[in-house]
């Protein structure tokens, strides 16, 4: 006798079912951002609601939803515009429109005392790059950061100095100050992006400048988002410019005779992992930051920048478990997928000025910005030739150094159409931008 298939559903019972819960929970699975929608819903209400009644209460729980309501919110949005999409329009979004309602007096003033107190207060915008910036590098393979800078450390250096001489000339002839130029603009595009790059700089500088830390993020953030933008385009030029002359790329590949030496593809962690690893990388993630404090303290050095350096030391001498690793990458994971927009709101409201934020938008910042990154992508191509890299390859993760961080990665990759490259990408970005901000702060430090 056949036995039925017990993982079979049964239809007759299956179509009898009504609304609740299968429909329930279809509702449920459909998320604005990671908010699923009736919560959406529900939140937003709540919201309205507090403000309404006149008592929105200052309280974590509170902020936490309403960052996380305002921040999806807008990403979505500019995650359905057509073109403009596949260029950050998220976080663009996210950003600058929640500073603009406030400069417009669009947002009640509730929220915006909830939303400035909390984030000046409880300084979570130093959890998040305690938490994004180890967790990204301990989640990194050891072996793909080693040989990365083997290959991809002559061209991208060579790029970065050429790009910041003549993005610097470019600046200064067209009468915006060769130190504004320098530190304002084209230090920002190479920084590693808006989390990694744009926020540690700005806090970085407010501490060397004694000077607002928002004023100074609205004055960095244009640069990171325009110059993503010209990388994009370019990429996207490159790879037209492959499919014409073939013996220009390796379709992927930077070096003739490269075997796949590397695992490029692999994104996900493997392997059972319990709770108690994300926790201890975690835990482990801010104990490294009070290590970066007192780095400030004993060198001076920004504790942002401090940590990320000891996050490179730590996961180059293997000192963590692999274990620990995969928990780092969940971590990692977790505050880029749940954090960020509802962090960009926050800071939106209450540390970029809408008005010195269009003041830097201007024609002579717009054509600085494009020859930096020009520069940066036009050496990669020459000097990877004469490493005997494919000199697309070698432009194209040179323009991930100009990108808007991970975000920036995988547009300017998807544009060239050379996902593959996302591991030097990767190192690019973040190892690029974190020795960039490094050094930078160094110099200024000494010369202020």
């Amino acid at each position: 006798m056949k036995t039925p298939d017990a993982t079979l559903p049964a239809p007759a019972e299956s179509t009898q079912q009504g609304f609740w819960p299968q429909g329930w929970w279809k509702l449920m699975e459909f998320r604005i951002g990671i908010i699923p929608l009736p919560i959406y819903v529900l939140s937003g209400a709540l919201i309205a609601g507090l403000v309404y009644t006149g008592k929105l209460p200052n309280e974590i729980s509170l902020a936490i939803v309403m960052f996380a309501f305002f921040g999806f919110t807008l990403a979505e949005i500019g995650k359905r515009i057509p073109i403009i999409k596949n260029i950050g329009a998220a976080a663009i979004f996210a950003t600058f429109i929640p500073s603009a309602l406030v400069y417009y007096k669009v947002l009640p003033d509730q929220i915006i005392k909830v939303t400035t107190d909390f984030t000046k207060v409880s300084n979570f915008l130093y959890l998040f790059i305690a938490s994004i910036i180890v967790g990204s590098i301990l989640s990194m393979d050891r072996q793909v950061l080693i040989k990365g800078f083997l290959k991809i450390f002559v061209p991208l250096a060579a790029g970065t100095v050429a790009a910041g001489a003549v993005g610097t000339l470019v600046g200064t002839m067209l009468g915006l100050g060769a130190y504004h130029t320098f530190f304002f603009i084209v230090v920002p595009i190479m920084a590693g992006g808006v989390g990694e790059g744009a926020i540690p700089l700005s806090i970085g500088y407010a501490e060397i400048l004694h000077q607002d830390q928002g004023a100074l993020f609205a004055t960095v953030l244009p640069p990171v988002m325009l110059g993503s933008l010209t990388a994009i385009i370019l990429a996207g030029t490159l790879n037209f410019v492959g499919k014409r002359y073939p013996h220009l790329t390796g379709e992927g590949r930077l070096q003739p005779g490269e075997h796949d030496d590397m695992d490029t593809t692999q994104e996900e962690i493997t392997g059972h992992m319990d709770v108690t690893h994300i926790a201890a990388a975690g835990i482990t993630a801010l104990t490294l930051y009070l290590v970066g404090i007192m780095c400030q303290r004993l060198f001076g050095l920004p504790a942002p920048v401090a940590m990320l350096f000891i996050a490179v030391i730590v996961k180059l001498t293997q000192a963590v478990s692999p274990q620990l690793q995969e928990g780092a990458f969940v971590v990692y994971k977790f505050f880029s997928t749940a954090v960020t927009y509802p962090l960009l709101f926050a800071i939106g409201v209450s540390l970029t000025p809408w008005d010195k934020l269009m003041a830097a938008f201007n024609l002579p910042t717009i054509i600085t910005i494009v020859a930096t990154v020009v520069t940066l992508m036009a050496t990669g191509a020459g000097v990877g030739m004469l490493v005997k890299m494919y000199p697309i390859e070698a432009a194209i993760v040179n323009a991930c150094h100009s990108g808007q961080g991970g975000t920036g990665d995988v547009a300017i990759l998807t544009a060239a159409n050379r996902m593959t490259l996302m591991p030097f990408a990767q190192i690019a970005t973040r190892i690029g931008g974190a020795l960039t901000v490094t050094i930078v702060l160094i110099v200024l430090t000494h010369i202020s």
